[in-house]
């Protein structure tokens, strides 16, 4: 009877296996996925490598690890194989329903609770927050979670299946229902009274049909195109962009431009709008605002130096 090979033997054969296939950072990625088939944390698993690292495994386990790894050297993200991502601190729960959170957008939660909190709340009074295209619910949860109990928030997605992952989200995160409701409706052309937001995120889709075509074959082939790209997929209202953009190709920021605009309805006086935004549409986005109706708008940079959220505040009056 053949030996299962021991822990360092597999780990090493797989960075390897994945290093050929062109998946990032193989080793850390063979160590996560033959955690996950262990049923273990990432560190738990390092803990056992130091002390035993000829440790053998078992059989039903290294089968399992080796489907994760074929799914991986297959560009499969990381995050679907396992389930779970990890953003500003919480993990949550993601599918191929939903875009796999990103480390970038964790700045739109730095400069909304900035704002929320320099701006506050007059002797306690409600607040509202809303979480336009929601997705996993990644957003809309740590604001939740970060913000006072004043605050209650709305997560808006127009996908079903988008949904039903955010509330799995905010019942394991354990976000109060009364502070955060979830709404299917287009963000394009949300169902939400006039002036009735003190604060909008957004992580829209703004990558053109020009850029989707040079992402990584990961992104193309298994996260949701609709979420990346205008009126990839998703549709809308008949006018509100989505379908021009489907016709003519999109160009990144027609979504955009269309949350500025409601941004500009929904909002109270005083009220702040956070968007992501792609590399290079910062003076596009910027201009795209009605200066009237603004006090403030301002672009901020990545880690990379990058254009990555619009941030704008609307006037008092």
């Amino acid at each position: 009877m053949t030996k299962c090979p021991g822990l360092d033997h597999t780990l090493r054969r797989a960075a390897d296996f994945l290093e050929k296939a062109g998946a990032d950072s193989p080793r850390l990625t063979a160590e996560v996925l033959l955690a996950h088939a262990c049923g273990l944390e990432r560190s738990e698993l390092l803990k056992i490598l130091i002390l035993r690292p000829d440790a053998r495994l078992d059989g039903q386990i290294l089968r399992a690890a080796r489907a994760f790894f074929a799914r991986r050297a297959r560009g499969e993200p990381t995050a679907y194989i396992t389930g779970r991502k990890e953003f500003y601190g919480r993990e949550f729960k993601v599918g191929p329903e939903v875009l796999v959170p990103r480390p970038e957008s964790e700045l739109l939660v730095d400069l909304a609770l900035s704002e929320a909190r320099r701006s506050g709340g007059r002797g306690g009074e409600t607040r509202f927050f809303a979480d336009f295209g929601t997705g996993s619910g990644c957003l809309a949860a740590t604001l939740s979670l970060e913000l006072s109990e004043n605050w209650k928030g709305l997560a808006v997605d127009d996908s079903e299946a988008a949904l039903r992952a955010a509330l799995a989200n905010f019942r394991a995160l354990g976000c109060a229902f009364d502070r955060l409701l979830a709404l299917r409706g287009d963000f394009r052309a949300p169902p939400l009274p006039l002036r009735s937001l003190d604060l909008l995120l957004c992580n829209p889709p703004y990558v053109s049909e020009a850029e989707y075509a040079g992402l990584a074959r990961e992104v193309r082939r298994f996260e949701p195109k609709h979420a990346l790209v205008p009126g990839g997929g998703a549709g809308g209202p008949p006018g509100n962009g989505a379908e021009e953009a489907t016709a003519r190709g999109a160009e990144g920021t027609e979504d955009a431009v269309a949350v500025i605009r409601q941004a500009e309805l929904l909002l109270r006086p005083g009220g702040a709008l956070v968007m992501e935004m792609g590399q290079g549409q910062g003076k596009l986005l910027a201009g795209a605002a009605d200066r009237e109706k603004w006090a403030e708008i301002r672009v901020h940079k990545d880690g990379a130096g990058l254009d990555r959220a619009l941030f704008g505040k609307l006037a008092l009056c």
